[in-house]
């Protein structure tokens, strides 16, 4: 779906080496094409980090907006252990198929609720049902909705909250013909939302994902949240 510059995919040599894959990370990634968005995962590297990130913040539970073959899922239910909890929602059952194939796999599938539907209503249900709080949150869905993605989740989220949510393409970004500039609106949109909330603090920054990621030279969002 897409393709990385030869300069990025240099770094693969990294990913190789410091992040190696295990057999069920690697059947997880292959499984991509099986999904309606193939090569769209994140790349080993990234998924290594956040891992890292919801070890660094204590969580236990970890709300994910979107799921495709579940290889980021995998990373997350790792990282919160055996007696924590990853919710991820999947707006494509087909897609949810396969990521509970990959989930079993790795070892991880009791752990993991994968909901499916739209992720805004389904996090909303969260929030009406009185869902127990979140302390780790990764946005990789339609961009669209992201600013709603957001909300939701600091109303879903404990009084300190980590949100990692992916971006767009620097450089080479094909936007679809029937939505031009839909996925960059959203962005922007969650950009400004993260702006005027007194509660929300951001850094973004641009990493490499090279042949095995998605979207190449793409720029990332951390945004932690506290207590007003």
């Amino acid at each position: 779906m897409y393709e990385s510059d030869a300069q990025w995919r240099e770094v693969d040599y990294f990913a190789d080496t410091l992040v190696p894959e295990d057999e069920a990370l690697a059947a997880a990634r292959l499984s991509g094409h099986l999904t309606t968005m193939p090569s769209a995962e994140v790349a080993p590297n990234q998924g290594r980090l956040l891992a890292l990130l919801a070890q660094m913040a204590g969580a236990k539970r970890v709300l994910e907006f979107g799921t495709l073959a579940g290889y980021s899922t995998i990373w997350l239910a790792r990282a919160v252990g055996e007696q924590g909890h990853v919710t991820t929602l999947e707006v494509a059952e087909p897609n949810a198929a396969v990521a509970r194939v990959n989930l079993e796999r790795a070892g991880v599938l009791e752990r993991v609720d994968v909901v499916v539907g739209p992720a805004a209503a389904s996090a909303q249900r969260l929030v009406d049902d009185g869902a127990e709080p979140f302390a780790f949150v990764f946005i990789d869905a339609d961009k669209p909705n992201n600013p709603a993605y957001l909300a939701t989740s600091l109303a879903l989220s404990a009084a300190s909250v980590a949100c990692w949510a992916t971006s767009l393409r620097i450089r080479g970004w094909r936007r679809p013909p029937s939505r031009p500039w839909a996925r960059r609106a959203g962005t922007a949109s969650r950009s400004s939302v993260v702006a005027l909330d007194a509660r929300t603090h951001c850094h973004r920054w641009p990493t490499a994902q090279g042949r095995r990621g998605s979207e190449p030279h793409s720029p990332h969002a951390l945004v932690s949240a506290s207590a007003a």
